[in-house]
C-alpha cells in the first residue's frame, strides 16, 4: 500500500470543516486511513505549519491544537514523522509559551544536544536534562 502525504491544507480543512468541498475530500481520507485502505503520512513540518495557521489564523486555544493535533497523529492509518517528538512537544506547547518549533527541539533535548541563543528554549532545555 503506498502512503499518501496529506498537506496543511487538507489537515486544516478537515479539522476545521470550514470549506464543504474540501472537507469532504479531506473526510474521505481520513476516513480510508481508519478504515485501513491507505496510510496517510504527516510530516513533522506539515504540523509546525499547521499548528502556525491554528494559532495565528484561527485563534485557537494551545490546549485545544495540542489535543486535537495529538489525537490526529495517533489515529489509525496516520503515520507522523518524528511521532515520539511531537507527542512531547504538544505536552510542552501547552504549558509553555514557546512557538511549536521550539518545543519540538526541547522535546529532542533527552536525546540530542540542542545549540541554541534563545533564551526560552534554554530553559525548556534545562528542566529536561
Amino acid at each position: 500500500m503506498k502512503s499518501i502525504v496529506a498537506d496543511a491544507n487538507v489537515i486544516l480543512r478537515y479539522l476545521l470543516a470550514d470549506n464543504d468541498n474540501f472537507f469532504e475530500k479531506s473526510k474521505n481520507l481520513f476516513d480510508k486511513a481508519l478504515n485501513g485502505e491507505v496510510d496517510i503520512f504527516i510530516k513533522e513540518i506539515v504540523i509546525a505549519e499547521v499548528v502556525y495557521v491554528l494559532e495565528r489564523v484561527y485563534k485557537v486555544q494551545r490546549e485545544k491544537i495540542s489535543e486535537t493535533l495529538e489525537n490526529l497523529i495517533s489515529l489509525k492509518g496516520i503515520k507522523a514523522e518524528n511521532r515520539d517528538y511531537l507527542l512531547k512537544a504538544f505536552k510542552i506547547y501547552k504549558s509553555k509559551k514557546l512557538d511549536f518549533v521550539d518545543c519540538v527541539l526541547c522535546s529532542m533535548a533527552e536525546d540530542y544536544k540542542i545549540e541554541t541563543f534563545d533564551k526560552e528554549l534554554n530553559r525548556c532545555i534545562d528542566k529536561n536534562d
